[in-house]
């Protein structure tokens, strides 16, 4: 049976460290090398691409943009990877994005002291959450307006969309989107009215921050959805 993170951490905890900056990763080293409680272990692939999940991963970024992105999701493939980011920032779409990935532990680069990273990742490994005050403050005023979207979604008849992600009418339409039917082309071919098709739209578009419709297209390409 395999055993899960929470179960592997004895008194030692195993890291392993994910930076593409060279001095980044040094720095990131000389500071985890002087604490006794962590091992930094290289990153170890199976035949997949998958990372063997230490303990935690610590993952030092400048921003998560598209390729950064993609190493999230390498390395937390799975659910069972508890992750420590250090960014240097982070926008709105992009905070709710590592959000959704399963991101608990966040440090911004410029506070990323020996002490707190050190405590970030003991943290991290028993499970628990680390955010900045500023960070926390804008993950609820973000989390809240999904939460009104939502509402709307569902006043207007989009009562099926998640908070994160896409429901399967929504990658419907922009699968047809990109197939370059038009509002009513789409509406006969899914039996919907051309009203619920621009309310799916519009509540998808508002809840993910896109603006037009080739950028949901776009956005629906480039996270798999369609």
């Amino acid at each position: 049976m395999p055993v899960s993170t929470s179960d592997r951490i004895t008194d030692r905890i195993t890291v392993t460290i994910h930076a593409e900056d060279p001095l980044g990763r040094a720095g990131v080293v000389s500071h985890l090398q002087r604490q006794p409680a962590v091992e930094i272990v290289p990153p170890v692939r199976d035949r997949e691409g998958r990372t063997a999940p230490a303990d935690v991963a610590v993952m030092l970024m400048d921003r998560v943009d598209d390729r950064a992105a993609a190493e999230l999701r390498r390395v937390l493939r799975g659910g069972d990877q508890r992750v420590v980011l250090i960014a240097r920032e982070l926008r709105e779409p992009e905070l709710l994005t590592v959000v959704e990935y399963g991101v608990r532990a966040i440090l911004w680069r410029h506070q990323a002291t020996e002490g707190s990273l050190a405590k970030a990742v003991r943290q991290a490994a028993h499970g628990e959450g680390v955010l900045p005050p500023d960070l926390i403050s804008r993950v609820l005023g973000q989390v809240g307006r999904l939460r009104r979207s939502e509402t709307a979604s569902v006043c207007s008849g989009n009562a099926s969309a998640p908070l994160f992600g896409m429901a399967p009418r929504e990658t419907d339409v922009l699968r047809l989107i990109a197939e370059g039917l038009d509002t009513r082309q789409i509406s006969d071919k899914l039996a919907y009215s051309e009203r619920t098709v621009k309310n799916i739209l519009h509540g998808l578009m508002t809840r993910l921050q896109l603006t037009n419709r080739a950028h949901a297209v776009a956005y629906a390409l480039r996270e798999g959805y369609i």
